[in-house]
C-alpha cells in the first residue's frame, strides 16, 4: 500500500537503478572528513551509512548513532524476516478469538468481513512502517526510532517516555500462562495456581536461554515453529474443506448450515461491534516484528517489504479459511455458548475427545513460537532504547557479550515477566495488568503514525534524497484513524455497566493508569532535564561511546555550566569528539569511568 518513491516507478529500483545509487549516498562530511550537520528550525541533522546495504540514514543528531557494523551481525534473511512476523501473528488467538468475534458481530457473515478489515488495517500499517524504515534503514527498534525522530522536541522526552513504558511493561507473562494451561490440559489435569505459574516461568526461561545463547539457533527455531504454525492452520483448513465436502456425515449433519442466511443475527450494538473490531486488530498484532531487526537485515527495505506483506497475506488466508472450517463443523449457537477454545470444540467434533487432547500439542507449539518471536523482537527494541542513553547503565542493555546476543535486554524482559507471573494473583489483577499493557502501546502507536507526516515535512525542508519507499497518504491516514479508534474505544462504557470489564471493576481503570504512566514520565522528564540541571548548575550533553564489543551508543553526561563552552568546542552535536576521537580526554569529575565505558 505505497509506492517506491514519489518520482520513480517500482521498476526504477532494480539492479543498477536508483536504489543502488541511494545505497551509496554519502555521509554528510566536510573537506576535513568530519561530519557535516545541517541545521533547520533549531535542530541539527546528520547522515550516516550503516553496514546492511541500505541507503544512508539521515536523522536528527540527538538520535542514537548508526552502528556502521552491527555487533549482532546481518544474519536475518528472507525466511527469518517472514517467520518473525508469522510467528508473532499466529499465537493462540486464532484458536479462541473467532468465538469472541462472532459474539461481538452476531453473525457469521459479518464476522468473516471483520477478518478482511483486519487485513486492510495491517497492510496499511506495514506501509507506514516501511516508509519510516526507509528513512532510517540502519536503525533497529522500529517505534523507538520513529518516535525519537518524529518528535525531537522536547529533547529526550519521547525516548524517556517510551523507554519507561517499554521496560516496565515489557513482559510476556500472558503467553507463558497460555503455554502452561495448555500443557495441563494435555495431561488431563487442572494445575494448581503455583503449578501453572511454575510451568509458565519454565517456558519463558527456556525461551530466554535459547535467545541468550545464540542468534542463529533462536532464528532457526523461529523458522521451524513458524512452519509448524502454518501447517497447523493448513490442517484445520483442509479438514474444514473435507467437512464441507461431506466427509464427516455422521458428525456434521449440515456443514453449510451457518452459511445459509449468514447475516442473520447481526448485532446492532455499537459497543459489541467495536469490541469485535478491537479483537480483530489485536489478532493481527505482530505484522511489524521484522522492523525491530531492520539493522540485522541486508537490503532491509526491499526484503521486509516483500516478507511483511507476504506474512500478513498468508496469515489472512489461513485465518479466513480456519474460520470457514469452524463454521462448517460447529453450529453457531454452540460457538456462542462455549466457554472452551473454538479449536478444542472443532477437534472434539471431528476426531473425538482423545484425539483432540493429543492435538493440543499444536496450540502449545504455536504459543511457544509466539513467545520466542515476541522476545526476539522486544530485545532489539530494549537494546535500541539503551543506545539512546536515557536508561541507567546503558552498557548493560547494549552489550552483546559474551554470546553475541542482546543479553541485558533479554534478561530485563525475562525479569519483568517473572515478576508479573509471581506477584499478581490470577484473575482480576492479572487481567487488569494485561489490559494496562495495551493502552500506552496504542497511544504511542497513534503518535508514531501522526509523526510520519512530521518527518515528511522535515525531510522536505532539508531537501534530503528520495527514499526507497513512500506510503500513499490516504493509507497513512486510514492507519492513523484505526489507532485513534484503539485509543478512544476503551473509554466507551460497557452496556452491562461501568464495572463490566475483564477485571470486574471500573472499566476505564487500565486506560487511566496508562495515562498516569505517561504523566509520570513527563514529571520525571521535567525533574531530570530541567529542575535538577538548574539546581546543580549543569547541562546535559551526549557523548558517542564505543563498547569493546563494537556496540555504539550515546552516554548522557552532566556537564558543569563553567565547562559547557569547552565541551561544545570539542564535540559535534551528535557527541563525537572533534579532537583525538577519544571522548575520555574531556575530564569530568566523578564521571570519567562512565564516560569511557
Amino acid at each position: 500500500m505505497g509506492r517506491a518513491s514519489s518520482e520513480k516507478s517500482k521498476e526504477d529500483f532494480g539492479s543498477g537503478g536508483v536504489a543502488d545509487e541511494l545505497a551509496q549516498a554519502p555521509v554528510l562530511t566536510n573537506n576535513n572528513g568530519k561530519r557535516e550537520f545541517v541545521e533547520k528550525g533549531g535542530l541539527q541533522y546528520v547522515g550516516e551509512q550503516g553496514g546492511n546495504g541500505a541507503q544512508a540514514t539521515y536523522q536528527e543528531a540527538h538520535g542514537a548513532p548508526v552502528e556502521k557494523e552491527n555487533p549482532l551481525g546481518y544474519n536475518v534473511g528472507w525466511w527469518t524476516t517472514l517467520f518473525l512476523n508469522i510467528s508473532m501473528l499466529i499465537g493462540t488467538g486464532i484458536f479462541s478469538t473467532p468465538a469472541n468475534i462472532l459474539k461481538g458481530t452476531g453473525s457469521v457473515g459479518l464476522a468473516l468481513i471483520y477478518w478482511v478489515i483486519g487485513l486492510l488495517i495491517s497492510l496499511a500499517g506495514i506501509s507506514v512502517y516501511l516508509e519510516f524504515a526507509s528513512y532510517f534503514p540502519s536503525r533497529s527498534g522500529a517505534e523507538v526510532v520513529y518516535l525519537e525522530q518524529a518528535y525531537p522536541k522536547p529533547k529526550y522526552f519521547f525516548p524517556i517516555a517510551f523507554a519507561f513504558q517499554t521496560v516496565v511493561l515489557s513482559f510476556s507473562s500472558s503467553n507463558g500462562f497460555v503455554v502452561a494451561q495448555y500443557i495441563f490440559r494435555l495431561t488431563n489435569r487442572s494445575g494448581k495456581d503455583w503449578e501453572v505459574k511454575g510451568v509458565a516461568i519454565a517456558s519463558l526461561t527456556l525461551v530466554c536461554v535459547i535467545i541468550l545463547l545464540s542468534n542463529r539457533v533462536s532464528m532457526a527455531l523461529v523458522n521451524i515453529l513458524g512452519v509448524i504454525k502454518v501447517a497447523t492452520l493448513l490442517f484445520i483448513t483442509f479438514s474444514g474443506f473435507a467437512v464441507l465436502g461431506g466427509a464427516f456425515p455422521d458428525k456434521v449433519k449440515d456443514p453449510k448450515h451457518n452459511f445459509h442466511n449468514s447475516f442473520e443475527g447481526t448485532s446492532k450494538d455499537g459497543y459489541n461491534l467495536s469490541n469485535a473490531l478491537v479483537s480483530i486488530i489485536f489478532s493481527y498484532g505482530g505484522f511489524n516484528n521484522s522492523f525491530n531487526l531492520a539493522n540485522e537485515v541486508k537490503n532491509p527495505i526491499q526484503t521486509i517489504k516483500r516478507t511483511a506483506n507476504t506474512a500478513v497475506s498468508v496469515v489472512f488466508v489461513l485465518y479466513f479459511f480456519v474460520n470457514i472450517a469452524y463454521f462448517a463443523a460447529l453450529p453457531k449457537d454452540t460457538i456462542l455458548k462455549s466457554n472452551q477454545i473454538t479449536a478444542t470444540l472443532y477437534f472434539q467434533t471431528l476426531f473425538g475427545k482423545t484425539a483432540a487432547k493429543g492435538l493440543t500439542i499444536l496450540p502449545i507449539l504455536s504459543a511457544f513460537g509466539n513467545i520466542l518471536a515476541v522476545i526476539i523482537g522486544h530485545s532489539r527494541v530494549v537494546r535500541e532504547i539503551g543506545r539512546q542513553g536515557v536508561l541507567p547503565w546503558p552498557a548493560f542493555f547494549i552489550t552483546t557479550k559474551p554470546f553475541g546476543t542482546p543479553g541485558g535486554a533479554v534478561f530485563i524482559t525475562w525479569f519483568v515477566s517473572i515478576i508479573m507471573i509471581l506477584i499478581p494473583p490470577a484473575g482480576n489483577a492479572f487481567n487488569f495488568i494485561t489490559a494496562l499493557q495495551n493502552y500506552p502501546s496504542s497511544f504511542f502507536l497513534a503518535l508514531m503514525t501522526f509523526g510520519l507526516f512530521l518527518v515528511r515535512r522535515n525531510r522536505k525542508r532539508l531537501n534530503l534524497p528520495r527514499t526507497e519507499y513512500r506510503s500513499w497518504t490516504f493509507v497513512a491516514i486510514f492507519y492513523l484513524l484505526a489507532n485513534i479508534f484503539l485509543i478512544i474505544m476503551p473509554w466507551v462504557p460497557p452496556k452491562a455497566g461501568i464495572n463490566a470489564s475483564s477485571f470486574n471493576f471500573f472499566y476505564a481503570a487500565s486506560s487511566l493508569t496508562g495515562l498516569g504512566f505517561i504523566f509520570l514520565c513527563f514529571l520525571y522528564y521535567l525533574v531530570w532535564t530541567k529542575i535538577l540541571p538548574k539546581i546543580g548548575k549543569y547541562q546535559i550533553r551526549q557523548a558517542v561511546v564505543t563498547l569493546d564489543d563494537g556496540s555504539i551508543t550515546h552516554k548522557l553526561l552532566n556537564i558543569p555550566n563553567d565547562k559547557i563552552d569547552e565541551w561544545d568546542r570539542k564535540h559535534d552535536p551528535a557527541g563525537h569528539s572533534l579532537d583525538s576521537g577519544s571522548i575520555s580526554e574531556f575530564r569530568i569529575p566523578d564521571q570519567d569511568e562512565e564516560h569511557r565505558v
